[in-house]
């Protein structure tokens, strides 16, 4: 993939940055009363993996004016070599506005992972595209990729378009488009045709569309087989089948491509992948993993994949890397991966555990 050759940021994705807390010791949420608390979304667990590797990217969000939380986020982005730009909005009162709140339990064996979402009063909601100067950051400044997410494309009437403007200044200044379709009802309801057209229009911009067979059909509107459930090697043939339909739709779209996952029990999943590109199929076999906190594989894998493209390596390694870079977000109790250097995440992917001394 062709990537713009002036830039000064990698990555660039418009987010809403909250909380998450997570027991101690992969306890239940209802029987704990120490946590671990760590700054959070799904856009900047993707940008992570980047930034953690050495490359410039930025975050469009917003912020509690006056926050301690906010504050709180802020320094923790620095420390994860995040940039980020976006407005101070009041908070307006006791039921006014403020940063969500994810509250996870990471499970353990048979007892399967929970999360709780309490996004009342998100400040991520009042995304604007009037609050940023979208111009100087994709011309002035320039972005190789932008990176949107169906979950902030879907959070209210204003980010919707905000999204929607973004990747229309993208394509105007040669910056490749990334589209994690992200499909989540609770977000659609009462909105479903507004959304529908939000995202195909999204989707007709983009150069990279992630998802599964079934963010395909519910967030895209194809028809499609049913999802193939437990059995991985239906899944595969079901994306395969999926995607001949949507590249018809959307043939600027050059890579498609989900993760695979099995789960045997909480600690253990079946972990693989599946990418087209230019007419060819690359496909990791799932295999076994171990997890310690399943939350932000996914993620892990799109940031991997967006690295390896930002690199210019062949194709045949951005699944691999991804793969691999989602493997490894599953093995910290962060929902967010920082690989110290790009060997790391190659051993992950060849099966060395081997201490490195």
């Amino acid at each position: 993939m062709q990537l713009r050759s002036n830039y000064t940021y990698a990555l660039v994705a418009p987010t809403s940055m909250g909380i998450r807390i997570t027991p101690l010791d992969r306890r239940p949420v209802h029987t704990s009363n120490l946590y671990i608390m760590q700054a959070t979304s799904a856009e900047s667990n993707v940008t992570n993996i980047a930034a953690s590797l050495g490359m410039r990217v930025k975050l469009l969000t917003t912020f509690v004016k006056d926050s301690e939380i906010a504050l709180f986020i802020k320094s923790e982005l620095r420390k994860r070599n995040i940039e980020f730009e976006g407005p101070e909005v009041p908070q307006g009162g006791p039921w006014g506005y403020r940063h969500q709140f994810n509250i996870a339990d990471s499970g353990y064996g048979m007892r399967g992972p929970r999360v709780l979402n309490d996004r009342a009063g998100e400040v991520g909601r009042t995304l604007n595209s009037k609050d940023f100067d979208i111009d100087r950051i994709f011309g002035k400044e320039g972005a190789a990729i932008l990176h949107l997410s169906g979950l902030i494309a879907a959070l209210s009437q204003n980010t919707s378009q905000f999204c929607l403007d973004l990747a229309k200044a993208a394509k105007k200044h040669d910056t490749r488009v990334s589209f994690d379709l992200n499909y989540r009802a609770s977000f659609w309801e009462g909105r479903e045709k507004e959304l529908r057209e939000t995202f195909s229009q999204i989707a007709a911009l983009s150069d990279i569309l992630i998802g599964n067979e079934e963010d395909f059909q519910l967030a895209l509107g194809f028809e499609g087989p049913e999802a193939g459930g437990a059995d991985l090697d239906k899944k595969i043939d079901s994306f395969k089948f999926m995607i001949e339909k949507v590249r018809k739709t959307y043939p600027n779209v050059s890579v498609f491509a989900t993760t695979l996952r099995q789960v045997l029990n909480a600690n253990e999943h079946l972990w693989g992948c599946i990418m087209l590109h230019d007419n060819k199929w690359h496909v990791i076999e799932p295999r076994e993993i171990p997890v310690y906190d399943r939350i932000g594989g996914g993620d892990g894998f799109v940031g991997g994949l967006l690295y390896a493209i930002l690199k210019g390596w062949e194709p045949e390694k951005w699944p691999q890397f991804a793969w691999a870079t989602g493997a490894l977000v599953v093995t910290v109790p962060e929902d967010y991966g920082q690989p110290v250097d790009e060997a790391q995440v190659w051993n992950i992917y060849k099966g060395n555990a081997r201490v490195k001394r």
